[in-house]
């Protein structure tokens, strides 16, 4: 073959293998467009759903129970796109609400930034520990069993989050070092001259001041009620601490007999000087903050008014006008 057709020869190879690569780069171009189109469009959800991966979780498998639950439409691309983001090892476990319409990179930014589902439990203020640690065993998203033993007065009313996986023993550990976090801040700025020896004592104080009402405005002129008896030696005289100790807490259903008033027990304030030996129940923070910074008041005696609070007064001789006002709104409510 002479050289000119040789050179030809090779050039028309040339030219075929060029547009072969040519070509070749196209069609994957071509692919890599059409898969990262498919990535970023909306996925097949029609609702939010939630799917739970469980520490250790392969991409694969992460891949596989999106396919299940409809939020992808083929596994193969969830796991391609992982690999193209190099995200296989940054997709954290834990229960996720997939968004409803969610593309396959939106799942995948929301798997490593960990956005699990956060439950919440609610613990209300005045509840005693007994009643609080029935609520967190009853919580259907914790887990173990409860082994810790707070006290009464040891845990801090509050709403709790958490993800699932975490142990009733762990909440209950939150709840008591939120407690001890308020009562250390709020001691430091307790007002001066407090007939208040330690921070048990407020608590146990603050526990009756939650029970006595629900109006949050009364706390502090409450607090004052009982923090003006105790620095005259008076008896706190407290229906709640009585019940208290009759019931450990639950509700007695009715009023206070006569004969319950003159039972001893150590809680009954109609008969021992001071404070209980515990508190009653589990004060929020505002019932502590009355406590150790009661209101500038005189008050020593208060009873219900009829619409939920309280009416106040100075003297003996004022509070039982209010008492003799209170009974006739009781008859009236009791005949209506």
């Amino acid at each position: 073959m002479a050289s000119g057709e040789r050179g030809g020869a090779v050039k028309s190879i040339l030219s075929a293998i060029l547009g072969l690569a040519l070509l070749a780069a196209i069609l994957v171009g071509a692919g890599g467009y059409f898969a990262w189109r498919e990535a970023t469009r909306p996925g097949p959800l029609a609702e939010n759903a939630v799917v739970l991966f469980a520490p250790g979780t392969s991409v694969a498998a992460i891949a596989a129970a999106l396919e299940k639950a409809g939020a992808v439409r083929d596994a193969r691309l969830f796991v391609a796109a992982v690999r193209v983001r190099d995200k296989a090892g940054a997709l954290k476990a834990g229960e996720y609400e997939i968004p409803a319409g969610a593309s396959v990179v939106e799942i995948i930014d929301l798997l490593e930034r960990g956005k699990s589902i956060l439950h919440r439990l609610t613990a209300p203020e005045g509840k005693t520990t007994k009643q609080v640690l029935a609520l967190i065993a009853a919580h259907d998203v914790l887990e173990g069993d409860i082994t810790l033993t707070p006290g009464e007065g040891e845990l801090l009313p509050e709403t709790y989050s958490f993800t699932r996986g975490q142990t009733r023993d762990g909440v209950i550990a939150d709840m008591m070092t939120a407690r001890k976090a308020v009562v250390d801040e709020l001691w430091e700025k307790r007002a001066n001259d407090l007939p208040i020896m330690t921070k048990d004592e407020a608590v146990i104080l603050a526990s009756i001041v939650e029970k006595e009402t629900g109006v949050a405005g009364e706390r502090p002129l409450i607090a004052a009620v009982f923090v003006n008896r105790l620095r005259r030696g008076m008896r706190l005289q407290s229906d709640p601490t009585i019940i208290y100790g009759l019931t450990g807490g639950e509700p007695l259903g009715r009023g206070l007999r006569k004969s319950e008033l003159e039972r001893a027990t150590p809680y009954n304030t109609y008969l021992i000087a001071g404070l209980p030996p515990t508190p009653i129940a589990n004060p929020g923070r505002a019932s502590i903050e009355a406590v150790l910074n009661p209101a500038d008041s005189d008050y020593l005696f208060f009873v219900a008014d009829g619409t939920g609070g309280h009416v106040f007064a100075p003297t003996l001789e004022e509070h039982n006008r209010n008492v003799v006002k209170w009974r006739r709104i009781e008859r009236r409510q009791q005949e209506g």
